[in-house]
């Protein structure tokens, strides 16, 4: 329909549900006519306040691009597998995969993957579920890898994000969630910002940060770029780059030596005190300012105002995370808000940003290879015990060893002892680190099962391909950033012959022997749902039927008619003890550093207009119109002394890789460093960046490593999406 005359049509209908990007977790309204979103509104949920952004508003024509999946494929038998360059050519794709009737994609993949656990034992096989998936989806492919695979070999894109911050959470306050919701910064005198940039990944949520600093409240900006909320923040410290924990610790510092701390809270609620003041007595301001390149005074100036605020919030992002180092950098931070008493109430805690739609709840429903649903660790004799009574199978059946978590699963691929996987709505041939790698390792596995709505890299080196629902053709709840469990509703049909993933993963997990009987379409969803509370005492409480009439309930909420609590650790702690235990952390520097080879330090992150690796938003209109070529943000003084102007073409290389595309100056971006998002398949960064892993999290240093910077290069070559170019010229049905 040509958009001149959007404005002129009435819609069939018109559907609430949700944003199906970020964290956040904005409610909207589809409004539909022949079985197409006409145009989208933001509605009043507790998250956004009607507000979308312009992934929200604009970002969702991609549900009937021409490239959709629409049939099951398999890959022909004289089709080898390659880890080299994804071409997106129809002639060619349809030279590599034949179209199948679902019942023989099932057997060939269901009985593929059987044969190899069968021969080869259940740790042969590997399972990756999807952040943008529904609750329901994520709880039945954990259950499906833990019973059909046989292990805990199942994982998913948190392991790439905040799994870091995940861990120093338990380990230091007994949960992995937020403690309050992103709005309580109305309520705030001090936030502090750190590793984050939320007008780029998070931006209705960055709306309310500005409506908070009209009313008052300090912004404090910590990040080695400069942001745009960094120039109307109260302070903005551009520590220099890996140099998190010496920054902190000196804050801490600062506190402890003015006796700024809360030492009531301390007493009543901590452990390990004595420990950590032991361990930042060498971090002084003074000796950690040539260090992390901030002033010794501005540092005690942050840590008084946070110290001694009536409120004060802590929010972080993957800026945090993504490090060797990252669960240190997660823990100073949760060391500053405990021995501050900064925690337990309005306008006051922690709050890590979650990137994807439901990271949030993909984690709480075990979508992770150590962990039951709600956090119940499969080591645990207990845990197993509870479910193996809830899936009506014998304990014994249940593994008792954590699984391979995402670069796990790669390196056991290239070792030979990962033979098969199942990834459904996962792009690891684009989000991994060091990517020709992962591609290697996803090319030499004898059965690939992948579960999706387009032919991504990933998709590529598949055995068999299944075309899956998008977003908004399909019912499920999805938990946000701040713990609100919401309903997203079916707007759309699924395109062809492609099905629900629901229904999907209930189809493999009979293949491999189980006899699941959910029923169908919403009755089956709702049947999952009352299986996962269950089993998860945080939604115990929250009915399906509740769901649908009020769109949205924050967890815990343990019994029918909780109202759900915005804020948590008001009291205690859910650990053990129901206290916080502080751990200490000192300087540890990244695994890979400049040298006089590679001599700048390459960050890597998201972009407004697109999300994530791309798959989705390179195939909005509007939002590919925006932003359609790879571009490199260096700093304007870099450009000079590189004798480029912005626009010409640049390569950037480390000892895994090197990609080339265009310059774009960019004042935020320090000098010596150079950002990319990973969202261009073109330019695909991921090629470049380090997969060393921090010790706890298992996540990839994604934040930093050495790269060379020169001019000129082979120009990016747009095949795959660039506004379909090649497809438009060859249309078919399959892609």
């Amino acid at each position: 329909m040509p958009a001149r005359d959007v404005a002129l049509t009435v819609p069939d209908k018109s559907v609430h549900s949700l944003c199906p990007y970020c964290g956040v977790g904005c409610q909207l309204t589809y409004h539909v006519k022949n079985d197409e979103i006409l145009y989208v509104e933001g509605r009043d949920g507790p998250a956004n306040h009607s507000r979308l952004c312009v992934k929200g508003r604009y970002g969702f024509d991609y549900s009937r691009h021409p490239q959709r999946l629409t049939v099951p494929l398999i890959r022909r038998a004289d089709a080898p597998k390659t880890g080299g360059e994804f071409v997106m050519d129809p002639d060619h794709v349809m030279q590599i995969f034949r179209e199948a009737t679902w019942e023989e994609a099932l057997s060939v993949a269901g009985g593929g993957l059987r044969k190899l656990r069968d021969s080869h034992g259940p740790k042969s096989l590997a399972g990756f579920g999807s952040a943008k998936g529904s609750n329901e989806e994520a709880y039945l492919f954990q259950k499906l890898v833990r019973l059909g695979f046989g292990s805990n070999n199942v994982d998913h894109c948190t392991r790439l994000c905040h799994a870091s911050s995940v861990a120093a959470l338990l380990e230091g306050i007994g949960s992995g969630a937020v403690s309050n919701p992103v709005m309580d910064v109305t309520k705030a005198s001090v936030v502090i910002l750190i590793g984050a940039n939320p007008t780029v990944n998070h931006p209705v949520a960055a709306s309310f940060l500005k409506n908070a600093m009209r009313n008052g409240t300090k912004l404090i900006v910590m990040d080695p770029r400069r942001s745009e909320l960094a120039r109307t923040a109260y302070r903005y410290l551009q520590f220099k780059p890996d140099t998190d924990v010496a920054l902190l610790n000196a804050m801490m510092h600062v506190i402890i030596e003015e006796n700024l701390v809360d030492a009531k809270f301390i007493a009543d609620r901590t452990l390990g005190y004595a420990e950590l003041v032991k361990n930042v007595a060498g971090y002084s301001p003074d000796l950690m300012a040539p260090i992390c390149g901030v002033p010794a005074e501005t540092i005690r100036e942050v840590a008084r105002l946070y110290a001694t605020s009536s409120g004060s919030m802590i929010l972080w992002g993957m800026g945090i995370s993504q490090h060797i180092h990252g669960t240190d950098n997660a823990r100073c931070l949760i060391a500053l808000a405990m021995m501050t008493g900064q925690i337990g109430k309005p306008g006051s805690g922690l709050h890590p940003l979650r990137g994807q739609n439901n990271v949030q709840g993909a984690s709480d429903a075990g979508l992770i290879p150590m962990m039951y649903p709600d956090y119940q660790r499969v080591d645990n004799p207990q845990a197993r015990e509870r479910f193996a009574k809830a899936w009506a199978v014998p304990v014994a059946q249940l593994d008792d060893k954590p699984g391979l978590t995402v670069v796990e699963v790669i390196k056991g691929i290239l070792a030979g002892k990962v033979k098969g996987m199942y990834i459904m709505g996962e792009n690891p041939a684009m989000s991994d680190p060091d990517a020709d790698h992962a591609r290697e390792a996803l090319s030499r596995l004898d059965m690939l099962v992948v579960q999706d709505i387009f032919l991504t890299e990933t998709a590529y080196l598949a055995d068999v391909i299944l075309p899956a629902s998008s977003f908004a053709e399909k019912t499920g709840s999805f938990t946000n950033t701040d713990r609100f469990v919401q309903l997203g509703r079916q707007a759309l049909n699924p395109p062809g012959k492609a099905r629900q993933d629901l229904e999907i993963i209930i189809d493999i997990a009979r293949e491999l022997g189980l006899s699941w009987d959910y029923g169908k379409g919403e009755s089956a969803v709702a049947a999952v749902f009352d299986e996962m509370r269950r089993t998860m005492p945080s939604i115990g409480g929250i009915t399906w039927e509740r769901l649908q009439g009020e769109d949205s309930v924050t967890y815990p909420c343990v019994e029918e008619g909780d109202p759900g609590d915005p804020v948590v650790f008001i009291e205690s702690f859910p650990t053990p003890t129901g206290r916080g235990r502080f751990v200490p952390a000192d300087i540890i520097p990244a695994d890979e550093r400049p040298d006089t080879n590679y001599p700048w330090v390459l960050i890597t992150g998201r972009q407004l207009e697109h999300w994530h690796t791309g798959s989705m938003t390179r195939r909005s209109g509007v939002l590919d119109a925006i932003e359609p070529d790879p571009v490199a943000s260096l700093h304007p003084l870099d450009l000079a002394a590189l004798g480029i102007k912005p626009g010409d073409l640049i390569t950037i290389a480390s000892r895994r890789g090197k990609v080339s595309l265009y310059a774009r100056a960019d004042e935020s971006s320090p000098r010596g460093a150079v950002f990319v998002a990973f969202c261009f398949y073109e330019a695909a960064i991921n090629k470049l960046t380090n997969s060393a892993l921090d010790p706890f999290g298992k996540i990839p240093e994604f934040k930093y490593c050495a790269v060379r910077v020169t001019v000129g290069g082979i120009p990016p070559v747009q095949a795959s999406y660039g506004g379909g170019q090649i497809l438009a010229a060859k249309p078919t049905a399959v892609v």
